[in-house]
């Protein structure tokens, strides 16, 4: 993912979904939170749709409401519907299959108005 998005700015990588969402709780204390996030399902320690669940909550208890939040994209290698249905009630803004194509990402930042 960092080598597909290194063209659109700089980029951080967190090893799983803990360190995501302490990450995106130090960002928004410092006031400069993430304009995108994404999160693998599959992570150790916290899954991603722990993460996210943490991380819309983080949004939420500084007045943030998720469209006006971070974008984020689950990538995973699920594709069953059990689990897009479990990430867009978390308030994912999309989801993707793994392989990510980057033309398909692009496609995407593009929508949720990350990119032009």
């Amino acid at each position: 993912m960092r080598e597909l998005l290194k063209s659109c700015g700089p980029s951080h990588v967190a090893v799983n979904g803990k360190e995501a969402a302490e990450a995106m709780r130090l960002a928004l204390e410092a006031v400069e939170p993430y304009d995108l996030i994404c999160l693998d399902i599959m992570l150790p320690e916290t899954d991603g749709q722990q993460a996210l669940k943490e991380i819309r909550a983080l949004e939420e208890a500084r007045g943030i409401i998720s469209p006006d939040g971070a974008k984020i994209v689950m990538t995973t290698a699920l594709g069953d519907m059990k689990s897009v249905f479990a990430a867009y009630s978390g308030l994912c803004d999309a989801y993707l299959t793994k392989p990510i194509q980057k033309a398909k990402l692009l496609e995407e930042l593009s929508k949720l108005a990350l990119i032009a």
